[in-house]
């Protein structure tokens, strides 16, 4: 049986594990006030819709394992090379700081490297045989987180 693999399943399996170790788990619990987890999913998501933009502005795929046309280098891509993995961690965190316990936050430390083993790794293969030096240097001025 196939199954899809991308990475919204991974950020939504995360945060079903926050939610769930918090009401299984709850160590130590915290209460957060409801304006700043707002703020904190609020920067998340912003983050995603504003590089989705960049990705659907130079016509290069936005799926995973797809072979890009362009290389990103503008907009939220001159700070992070992976500014939806990003905003998918911050919206994670900020549903820890929702459920309020400390035991949440173990999703969300994990989710970075699901998706850089399932995912950011192949990316990073794919973009250096595509742009080479070009890409070479862009990983060289620019973070991945």
């Amino acid at each position: 049986m196939k199954y899809v693999d991308i990475p919204p399943i991974w950020f939504f399996l995360c945060a079903f594990a926050a939610w769930f170790l918090a009401r299984v788990w709850p160590i130590y619990q915290v209460d957060v006030n409801n304006w700043l987890v707002g703020v904190v999913v609020g920067a998340g998501v912003y983050l995603i819709i504003w590089s989705a933009l960049w990705f659907f502005r130079k016509k290069t795929p936005i799926e995973p394992r797809h072979t890009p046309k362009t290389l990103l280098v503008e907009g939220p891509f001159r700070i992070n090379r992976n500014p939806i993995y990003t905003g998918f961690t911050v919206i994670l965190l900020g549903i820890a700081m929702w459920v309020g316990a400390l035991t949440a936050l173990f999703p969300v430390l994990a989710f970075p490297f699901i998706i850089y083993a399932r995912f950011i790794k192949g990316e990073e293969v794919r973009i250096r045989e595509e742009f080479g030096d070009e890409a070479d240097a862009y990983f060289a001025r620019t973070r991945r987180w």
